[in-house]
């Protein structure tokens, strides 16, 4: 079935919580039709903020929480149910969480080497003295996480999926890391060996190093990806799809030596990816994985996402080198494929289009339907009117916003991931206005329960 979504990070809501402006921004998505509500990973994330830099796999982010969301005595019956349930993270995050509030939030690797290496004395004294914030924390996971299922409850109530995104690697500074570190590539003082990132290319002549530490694949395996199976599960308790960001990195990561400054130094090393979705496959035989295939994809990434019948990804933003071959052309959308106007990485489409050259605009526009309007609607409309079997817009796309209300640009660190939609800038015609391109595109329906 085709369908149409809008890309929104919950802290992206107009007080960037999940009060009543949730119920509002889905009643909203209802009346204008999209089925598919697509945010990025929702764990608690480092000063900068960025989602793809968590403090867990399995946690929800504390800003999320509304203050007068609270615990109260009539919840202890489901926490104590919730506790059971997720005993596999809870405990370890917590403890990360206060331990490194003790050490003035200083990274795990710089703590007293007692409760760095999980001396168990260390850490059963630490539980002790510290017993009342060690239930606190917990407790605000039960609150996010309840919370978080009634939004669920909610979008599917009006027929709409919730489509999440897992990054390939994970924090070096987190629970998850300092909770196994025999599942990654560190030393014996738990540093690590080396680190995650992608090869110089055209937009970065040193390449990028991101820092995260190696899994050590041979040990997940050895364990049947019991590390991975949890993380995926706890992935799709909060979505009904899950985007794997890097896909790439399912067959061959970049590994870096953690000494080298840059990226220039790594070098590809095979993954065992086959493996990892095979089980994946045993848990979750519908497969709800898109796989992010941007970037530089080999034709063995392609041959193990297609393996698995996993769809791709396009960004028409991409798709204007002139190139016969390029996949985000307009002309070369498949039906296995999401395809966006951008992701939450580009410029809004209105802020792409200004920046390009005049007669570059001009090319572009005689390549998108002509009978849309002004940007970003021609974009919009050749999503829409794509193959695809879904199209993602950014709620920036479907307001008509400039380049001001960019989510993130790659390689920066400041004026990042804070943007928020006013319910002011939301024209009073604009659902209808959706409603009736995706009548025009065959991707409308009603609501109701998925």
């Amino acid at each position: 079935m085709r369908k149409a979504g809008v890309l929104l990070h919950p802290t992206s809501l107009p007080q960037g919580v999940l009060d009543h402006h949730v119920d509002r921004f889905l009643d909203w998505m209802t009346a204008a039709g999209l089925c598919v509500w697509q945010m990025l990973p929702l764990g608690p994330p480092h000063r900068d903020h960025s989602p793809y830099q968590s403090y867990s796999s399995h946690a929800l982010n504390p800003a999320l929480l509304p203050a007068d969301v609270v615990y109260c005595r009539e919840d202890e019956a489901a926490y104590c149910r919730f506790e059971s349930q997720m005993t596999c993270w809870l405990e370890d995050y917590a403890m990360f969480v206060a331990v490194r509030e003790q050490f003035d939030d200083c990274s795990w690797a710089q703590w007293p080497q007692p409760l760095r290496h999980r001396d168990p004395v260390a850490l059963e004294s630490f539980c002790v003295e510290h017993s009342a914030r060690l239930l606190e924390l917990k407790r605000e996971q039960f609150l996010l996480h309840r919370l978080w299922q009634q939004l669920r409850n909610k979008a599917h109530r009006r027929g709409i999926m919730l489509l999440g995104d897992i990054p390939i690697g994970v924090a070096y500074d987190s629970a998850d890391v300092w909770a196994c570190p025999q599942l990654f590539k560190l030393d014996d003082q738990f540093r690590p060996l080396v680190v995650m990132g992608v090869p110089p290319d055209y937009f970065s002549k040193q390449g990028q190093r991101w820092g995260n530490p190696h899994y050590n694949w041979s040990l997940m395996q050895q364990y049947h990806f019991t590390w991975w199976r949890a993380r995926i599960a706890s992935a799709l308790r909060q979505f009904d799809m899950v985007r794997i960001d890097h896909f790439r990195g399912l067959q061959a990561l970049w590994e870096i030596p953690a000494a080298a400054a840059t990226a220039v130094e790594g070098q590809w090393v095979e993954t065992p990816g086959r493996q990892l979705l095979e089980a994946l496959c045993e848990d979750f035989p519908h497969m709800p994985f898109i796989a992010e295939d941007l970037g530089v994809i080999t034709d063995e990434v392609l041959a193990l996402r297609d393996l698995f019948e996993l769809p791709g990804l396009s960004v028409l933003q991409f798709g204007f080198d002139g190139s016969r071959g390029n996949p985000h052309s307009v002309d070369n959308q498949v039906e296995n494929t999401v395809v966006y106007t951008g992701t939450h990485d580009n410029d809004t489409t209105c802020g792409w289009f200004e920046s390009l050259d005049p007669e570059v605009q001009e090319n572009v526009l005689q390549q998108l339907p002509c009978d849309a309007g002004s940007m970003p609607w021609p974009l919009i409309a050749a999503a829409l009117q794509s193959p695809a079997q879904l199209a993602m817009i950014p709620m920036q796309d479907w307001l008509a916003l400039d380049g001001q209300h960019r989510f993130n640009t790659p390689g920066t660190t400041e004026k990042n991931w804070s943007w928020r939609f006013s319910w002011d800038q939301v024209p009073e015609q604009l659902s209808a206005t959706i409603r009736d391109a995706l009548g025009r595109s065959r991707r409308y329906r009603c609501g109701g329960e998925t």
